[in-house]
């Protein structure tokens, strides 16, 4: 059974904030609010987390999962950023974008495109999500709430609760939460590519 944490989406609370990252730290498995909409988040080294995500969402194996990161200097352990992508990157984050890149050696290679190697990377504009990535500082392994058959993610903590509560470890209830997934840009060829159209203006990358 998932534990539920309500956390004040404007001030989250340090003390709540550090059980779940306690929690994911122990190997749980977190359903998160962001500004695009819910994400299932684990360590990003936690092999057994990336297969319960698999397991949960039905996914392949040459699905992009995404990095949460809490800024630049975390983007930088994980993806290679040449100037021009870093400057278009810079201007839409913190945001409801995903940014596919070519990944670094730090990320390892089960969560990595098994041909392109690379893997997609995000700052989000979420204070919930923001300061649990301070809390655990290092970016956090993520994927879109999103289940199997399903066109639309979840958006509130109780039906997540409600739905996957024996897949879970702690189900976090912001308020609020976008209600779409991102928008994500493939950069990783030097120039941009729309692969989905979501919570993000994509005009600038057109």
């Amino acid at each position: 059974m998932a534990r539920f944490v309500d956390i004040h989406p404007v001030d989250p609370q340090p003390r709540l904030v550090a059980q779940v990252a306690d929690i994911l730290r122990d190997g749980g498995l977190a359903a998160l609010p962001t500004d695009a909409c819910y994400t299932l988040a684990a360590r990003l080294g936690d092999p057994e987390a990336r297969r319960r995500i698999i397991e949960i969402r039905h996914l392949d194996e040459r699905h992009h999962f995404t990095l949460l990161c809490a800024d630049f200097a975390q983007l930088g352990h994980v993806v290679h950023l040449d100037n021009a992508v870093f400057r278009a990157v810079k201007a839409a984050t913190p945001g409801c974008y995903t940014f596919i890149l070519p990944a670094t050696p730090e990320v390892p290679r089960r969560l990595l495109h098994p041909k392109k190697r690379t893997v997609g990377v995000r700052m989000p504009d979420h204070r919930i999500c923001q300061a649990l990535l301070a809390q655990m500082g290092e970016p956090l392994l993520t994927s879109t709430l999103l289940l199997p058959g399903e066109e639309e993610p979840m958006t509130f903590g109780w039906e997540v609760k409600e739905r996957l509560d024996h897949a879970l470890d702690v189900v976090v209830d912001g308020d609020v939460t976008g209600c779409e997934p991102t928008t994500v840009v493939d950069l990783s060829q030097g120039y941009a590519e729309i692969v989905r159209e979501g919570a993000g203006d994509p005009a600038p990358f057109r």
